[in-house]
């Protein structure tokens, strides 16, 4: 994650003879002068983001299709949630999977998306690292619940509605 450069004498060479400075350092002890090498570490956020996106890159077979999936450490994941509905021609689902998305993000990252079939919205979300995906379907109109999906696992659960924002902080602390 960081680069060292021994630079050796060379810079302060260059500074010595240019500002016509003495650069050389003395030794007390030996009771000679030297010009010190120049060690030069590099480092800088783009490394760290690098490192940190090359460990999170994960591939695993399911179903007989290979699953991409960024597992962020849940305080580097950029969404923590998405809010997708299963059923994007039902505009009650959408309605309060819409409801459900605006309340989550007074509090939390969280996205909502129609774009697509469930599996394909579940996949996106997965590749871009989002910890949870919360799915609004016919069932959640009639019992007020929802599925959550973890990304890392897969699993799968039901939560209330009333009690889906304390759900997610407790899985986010």
């Amino acid at each position: 994650m960081e680069g060292v450069a021994n630079r050796a004498d060379f810079d302060l060479k260059q500074h010595s003879e240019f500002s016509g400075k003495d650069l050389k350092y003395f030794d007390d002890k030996t009771k000679s002068k030297f010009l010190p090498y120049i060690i030069e570490p590099s480092g800088g956020v783009d490394r760290a983001a690098l490192a940190f996106l090359v460990d999170a890159y994960n591939e695993e077979e399911v179903k007989g299709k290979i699953r991409v999936f960024l597992k962020l450490h849940k305080d580097l994941a950029p969404t923590k949630v998405a809010v997708l509905p299963l059923l994007k021609n039902r505009p009650e689902i959408v309605k309060l999977a819409k409801k459900i998305a605006g309340d989550l993000k007074k509090n939390l990252v969280c996205v909502y998306d129609d774009t697509a079939a469930i599996g394909k919205l579940y996949r996106r979300q997965d590749e871009v690292g989002t910890l949870f995906c919360v799915t609004v379907d016919v069932q959640s109109l009639e019992d007020k619940q929802v599925t959550v999906r973890e990304r890392d696992t897969m699993k799968q659960n039901r939560v209330e509605v009333e009690q889906l924002e304390n759900y997610l902080n407790q899985k986010l602390q």
